[in-house]
């Protein structure tokens, strides 16, 4: 009778703790409606990986702001052989600069910065220049500062700061009066980033996630810091004079944070896309602005800024683009308002050799939208001759931005 009961009370356990496990997150999302064209998708991404000896990355892509697609892509560690999911970690780029504009608009809204006003207005012990140097300058790349130089991109110290940062070019003179010209560098959003924990009084981490990252539940992006512990975050790769891929030295990027210093999976980078689109939590005003190209020396639209690529395909439709490149990792985020569209690509190893194929794969799934997902291929099959010399071949999808 005993045993009974002991067995009884064993049962009604194991019942109860089933029924409070929490259900686990699947390892790949694949919506039914999209396997057509996400087996092709897949193919095209395996296939560009292998290639390149990529050993991980990660993609997520939405539509109409639903997960149609997100999985990881091979391994987040070759040496502990960890594969990739789409919670691996990898370094963001200058991606992080559309953070840091989306947090920049937003202090400007509630009147915490002026972009009318100077630089050292807000930090006083940045140089005056010849030239005023407004702030918005810094999010148009059109501030006139300098590039900056191998030995300055490759800089290994340790326990950095935004501060140490601008120490490498604050002293210089500006290459051209601020406004006239677009030229991009990471030294407009390092510089940026300072200002903004001058005037709050908080390090750059603690700004983003107040004004940014906690607004938009962005939970799997954070500061690249090689010296903690980051849950999922992927061994990065380079390669070495022969084009080995080779574990990549260690890089403290906390003194230019502000401009390519940060962590991200695909899926938040889908979600930051889907934000600009149509956030309830980011005002009207943020949204469009963040979508408006800059007027350079006042009177051409520059093709750059807020951290954004702005773009047009072959029928003159918009969409925008981020895309990064950093020792150890290469990401692109995609967004097409049309089709309320939106993809990343995330990857353990810079794409410097051959760009990660995002616009065939986006392009892709604009056909499947619009009915036309292999009608080009069939139409080059039917009036393909049978010409054995004749070895051309057309890919779905090919379309890009034109140049």
């Amino acid at each position: 009778m005993r045993t009974k009961r002991v067995l009884a009370g064993l049962a009604f356990l194991l019942l109860v703790t089933s029924g409070c496990q929490q259900k686990k997150d699947p390892e790949r999302i694949f919506d039914r409606k999209f396997m057509k064209v996400i087996h092709a998708a897949r193919q095209e991404a395996y296939i560009f990986q292998a290639r390149n000896f990529i050993p991980g990355g990660s993609v997520a892509l939405s539509i109409d702001g639903k997960l149609v697609w997100s999985e990881g892509l091979g391994q987040a560690s070759t040496d502990l052989e960890v594969p990739a999911t789409r919670f691996t970690k990898y370094r963001m780029g200058q991606v992080t600069q559309v953070l840091t504009s989306l947090a920049y608009y937003r202090m400007a809204g509630e009147k915490v910065l002026d972009p009318g006003e100077m630089v050292w207005k807000y930090l006083p012990d940045f140089p005056e220049k010849k030239y005023q140097l407004k702030l918005q300058h810094l999010v148009d790349q059109t501030s006139g500062i300098r590039q900056p130089t191998d030995q300055e991109v490759n800089w290994r110290g340790l326990n950095t700061t935004l501060r140490k940062g601008i120490e490498n070019f604050s002293a210089d003179t500006l290459l051209f009066p601020p406004g006239m010209y677009q030229y991009p560098t990471i030294y407009n959003f390092t510089l940026l980033g300072a200002v903004m924990e001058e005037v709050t009084g908080h390090p750059f981490s603690k700004v983003l996630s107040q004004w940014v990252i906690d607004t938009l539940k962005l939970e799997n992006t954070v500061p690249d810091n090689p010296l903690v512990t980051i849950k999922g975050r992927s061994d990065f790769y380079d390669r070495n004079l022969i084009a080995q891929t080779i574990n990549a030295v260690t890089y403290d990027l906390r003194y230019r944070m502000s401009s390519d210093g940060y962590l991200s999976t695909a899926e938040d980078l889908v979600k930051l896309g889907n934000a600009l689109l149509s956030s309830p939590v980011l005002p009207d005003s943020i949204k469009k602005r963040m979508f408006t190209p800059p007027l350079v020396n006042n009177e051409s639209q520059g093709s750059m800024g807020n951290g954004l690529l702005f773009l047009a395909d072959r029928q003159g439709k918009p969409f925008y683009a981020a895309r990064a490149n950093v020792r150890g990792s290469a990401a692109l985020l995609l967004i097409y308002p049309e089709e309320k569209l939106v993809f990343a690509w995330m990857t353990n190893l810079s794409d410097e050799g051959e760009e990660l194929p995002v616009l065939r794969i986006a392009n892709m799934f604009r056909d499947f939208l619009t009915g036309n997902y292999g009608k080009a291929a069939e139409t080059v099959k039917e009036r393909k001759k049978p010409d054995k010399k004749d070895s051309t071949e057309e890919r779905v999808g090919e379309d890009g931005p034109e140049a």
